[in-house]
Order: C-alpha cells, then structure tokens, then sequence
C-alpha cells in the first residue's frame, strides 16, 4: 500500500464515524483530488491531550480541532473519571468559537452516556465562571470549550480537576492513556449518548458575580471616575457589567465594535491583547470618551490588560508584569490589614518583584513552572499572577486566572488614587522605589514549522553561549528539573550581573519565546540593561 493509499483509508475510516458535514466535505474533496500533502497534514500526527487539554486548528482529521477528537476526548476523560470517583460528575462550559457549543454539547451528551452527572451551562461562559462551577458544585471535573486568545481559526479543550484548578500529571497522562486506548480501537459512532445531562443552576452564576462584586474595598471614597472596557468580540461584556452594578460602580463604556461575541474577530488579527494593534480600538473609545482607564478582557475573558491615562493626556498601557507588580500590593496591603497568612506566587517567566512584595509583608512567595495550572496550586494563595495578562486575586473561589475578578480590583485601586490626584503610573514609580526598578522584556517569534523552535531550543541546549551581552552567564537546562521545580522544557540563564533570560516554547501557540529581566536602583540603568540584553539575545537565537 502507498503512503496515499494508507491516508486515504484513514480517512474514510475518520469520515465513517464523523457526525460534521463540513469536516466530511473536507475530508472527501482532499480524497477526491489525492491530495497527499493536505491528508498527510491531518492524519500524519494528532494533536495531543496534555496539562493544556486540546489546542490546535478547526478541521478534519486526528491533527485538527472537531467532533471526532472532541468526542474521543471526552470518551477518555469518562472512563478515567468512571475509575476514580464513585459518583463522578462534571461542568461543561463554551465560548463563542465557531462549534465551541456544539464541542461542549457533544461532550455533555457523552459523559451522560458513560452514566457520568453532567451540568452543561445554558449560555456562553466566562472561563473562570467554569473555574468556580467546578468547585461550587462540587464536581469531579470541568471543562472548557475555548481556544482563549489563539487566532480565529483554532479552539480548544481546556480540562479542570474537582479543586477547579487546570489538570497536572498524573492526570493527564492518565486521560491522554485512555483517549489513545478508544481512539484506537473505538469508535465515537458507535458511542453512547444520553440526554440527560442537566443545565447548570442559574445559583452558579449569581453566586460567582456576588463573590468577584465582594472583593470592593468598601472604604475607599470615589470620584466620577470613567471606565473604558473591551470584551475583544468574546463573553466578558454582560459579566462585567453585572459586576460594576452589583459593586455600585459606574457602568464602564463600551467598546460597541467589540462588545458582541463573535468567533470570527473582525477588528483584530489576534484576539490577544498582548498583540500590536489589539487594543487600538480600545485606546481610540477611550481617547473619544476622555475615560481615566482602560480595561480589556480576552475572549474568555481569564486574562486582562490595562491601560491608564496620564497626565499629558496620552494613554499607557501597562505590561503584564507592571499590573502583576500594582495588584501584587493591592493584595498583599489587604491581607495584611486582615491578619491573613499564605503566599504570593509567580511563574519562572514573569518578574520576581513579587518576591520583594511578599518579604515586605512577611508573606510566602514561590515561583512556579509557566501556566496557571501551577500557580493556583500555591498553598493559601494570596496573590499570583503570570506575565501573560493572568491574575488570580480570589484563590478560596476560582483557582485560576480571571479578568474579571482582576479589573475589578484595578478599577477600584485606580479610582482611590484618583481621588488623591494619582494615577497607576504614579502607583507603579511608588512601588518601584520601594522595591526596585524591575526591567522585563520578551522576545517572541511566531513559526509555522514547528521543527524550527525544535532545531533552535537543540542548539542552545548543546552549545549554551557562555557569555550574553559581554557577561558571563551560567546555563541551566530545565529539562532537567530545578530545585523543587518539576522538570520542563526551558532554558535559563543567569548572568553574573543579576539579569536573568528564560528560553522555552509556548505551551499554546506556534511560538519560541524568550525572557528577559533587569534589575537596578534606577529606571534609567534598568531599561539600559534590558535593552542591552534583548539586542544580544536577538543575535543569539538568530
């Protein structure tokens, strides 16, 4: 049999139990015209079910997102959930992808089959709302229907463990055992499915809006203090604006060319907003409406990125470890004044000025592997945050990253300093005095060929450079485990002058990213540092 024909029986056996007419069409059109590059695209790897769940490109076939895989997923997660509770149960919720609903709903009706109590939400959900479900209903598992800010193309499967914090080893190696177990030998034609899931309570939902409205400090007076606000075409916009009533804050304006959910994201190439160009619609309401700040959530709505008037009237928006650092305080100062006790926590790629918080206050502070599944299980978490717009300021209730919960806590925090004649900005110089003048920096390279971060992370594996910048650098292959950290695909190095730079690929994207930090007393010396860091980098992965 030639390599075509072995395809092309593939993918006759993926149509024959494929319940999408269009991924079928796909399938059939790419047979009908042997076109062994494209079949070979999508049977000759599978996207694979990890600490991430699933993420990839809508398709046909094992190497794309669609009704097949999804069912197989939700297949493998039954029978380990059938193993390991008695009374299994789990929450499934969805975005506003294209077949984010009918992903979830293929999901529910399977894990109803498997005789598992499932609760499916009625409506489009917010990311952390699934987060709070799990734990609030006391379920076995959640998940996830969302590709979160990966571009319009992609979706996902993200999977949460009954403490409502994203799944770990061993689970999903567990997981991923029993998806490939059925996937070989099983058919999702041939699965059962029952309708007897239920949807979840409307209790769920207010329960979660009146925890994140709680978090208000109530003592702190405010002014008439204007709020712009951007779900990015996704699902925060009707949280957000039942959370700002219930606190008794001002409704935030709308970004109305964003506000509606939408999959397709017309306004922006990414829906990320990290990316250039992702918050220009934003910054041009906020400029019309002459607002004091800007808060933009990602599609479903667990990150969010900031952006603060200042004084000559332009807006700045802060980088994800700036409003780590302001937040950082906010809770640190509370838990403080309450005579809580527990620890801040960061992952490896994101500023250790948080560790200078924590002392400050007499806190924990722990740095984490990258990925919020390993920040929220940070014992008694106060605070903790990844430098990629993530930020979890309510651990007792949502074990993850949520933006909504986290602009509500930095619209309170600015409007306070507005009414003393301040801004974030001033905020941040307050903090940097204090606790230094962290400079942080990323260089970040988007691939379509996979092979290329592989060769280039080989590279700089068998042949570290010894020096970056002029400075010696001591390299550390994190592959290998770090101290008390788990072993990870990473590199790092420190440099004798305190700068540090982290190398490792995304876990949920085509991208090699690199790290940078520097650290002095000085914002001047500080930027200088990193800037001298990032050109020498540059020349090194190059």
């Amino acid at each position: 049999m030639t390599q075509l024909e072995s395809l092309i029986q593939q993918a006759r056996s993926w149509i024959d139990q494929d319940p999408d007419a269009e991924t079928v069409a796909e399938l059939e059109k790419l047979i009908s015209e042997s076109d062994e590059a494209g079949l070979a695209d999508r049977f000759g790897q599978r996207i694979g079910f990890g600490t991430a769940g699933l993420r990839g490109l809508l398709g046909a076939g094992p190497n794309r997102m669609n009704r097949v895989l999804v069912s197989q997923a939700a297949a493998g997660i039954s029978k380990y959930l059938k193993e390991n509770f008695d009374d299994p149960s789990v929450v499934i919720g969805y975005d506003a992808r294209k077949n984010s609903d009918v992903f979830a709903k293929d999901s529910a009706q399977i894990f109803a089959g498997f005789g598992i109590r499932a609760f499916l939400f009625p409506e489009l959900a917010a990311t952390p709302l699934v987060a709070y479900a799990v734990r609030n209903l006391g379920a076995s598992a959640g998940v996830m229907v969302t590709a979160s800010h990966n571009p319009p193309g992609d979706n996902g499967y993200k999977v949460y463990d009954f403490s409502g914090s994203q799944i770990i080893s061993p689970m999903d190696l567990e997981i991923a055992k029993h998806i490939d177990e059925f996937a070989t030998s099983g058919s999702v034609a041939s699965l059962a499915r029952s309708e007897s899931f239920v949807e979840v309570p409307t209790s769920v939902r207010s329960g979660y809006l009146q925890s994140v409205s709680g978090l208000l400090n109530k003592h702190s007076s405010r002014k008439d203090f204007k709020v712009v606000y951007s779900a990015m075409h996704g699902v925060g916009a009707s949280y957000i604006q039942e959370i700002f009533k219930l606190s008794g804050l001002a409704e935030p304006a709308q970004v109305l060319s964003q506000q509606q959910p939408d999959g397709k994201f017309p306004t922006v190439s990414f829906p990320n907003p990290e990316e250039p160009g992702a918050m220009d619609e934003s910054l041009a309401t906020a400029e019309h409406q002459q607002a004091d700040l800007v808060l933009v959530n990602d599609p479903d709505a667990d990150r969010l990125a900031v952006a603060f008037k200042k004084a000559d009237g332009g807006y700045q928006q802060l980088t994800g470890d700036q409003l780590g650092l302001i937040l950082g305080e906010e809770m640190a100062s509370r838990a403080s004044r309450e005579g809580r006790t527990g620890s801040l926590a960061c992952s490896i790629v994101s500023s250790s000025a948080l560790s200078k918080v924590a002392e400050h206050y007499g806190f924990g502070f722990e740095q984490t592997l990258t990925g919020f599944k390993w920040v929220s299980r940070v014992p008694n978490l106060i605070f903790g945050y990844e430098e990629a717009l993530g930020y979890c300021v309510d651990w007792g209730q949502v074990r993850d990253k949520d933006g909504l919960s986290a602009a509500l806590i930095v619209a309170d925090i600015a409007s306070a300093l507005a009414n003393q004649g301040y801004t974030l900005g001033d905020q941040l110089e307050k903090l940097m005095q204090r606790y230094g003048y962290f400079a942080t920096g990323q260089i970040s390279m988007r691939v379509t060929d996979l092979n290329v971060i592989a060769d280039l992370m080989k590279k700089l594996r068998t042949n570290p450079p010894a020096q970056i910048a002029g400075v010696d650098a001591v390299f550390e292959d994190m592959n290998q485990g770090s101290g008390s950290l788990p072993a990870t695909d990473a590199l790092r190095f420190k440099l004798e002058d305190g700068r540090t730079v982290i190398v490792r690929p995304s876990g949920t994207e085509a991208k090699l990213k690199c790290y940078l930090q520097a650290v002095s007393d000085t914002e001047a010396t500080s930027k200088k540092l990193l800037a001298e860091l990032e050109a020498a980098m540059r020349q090194v992965l190059n």
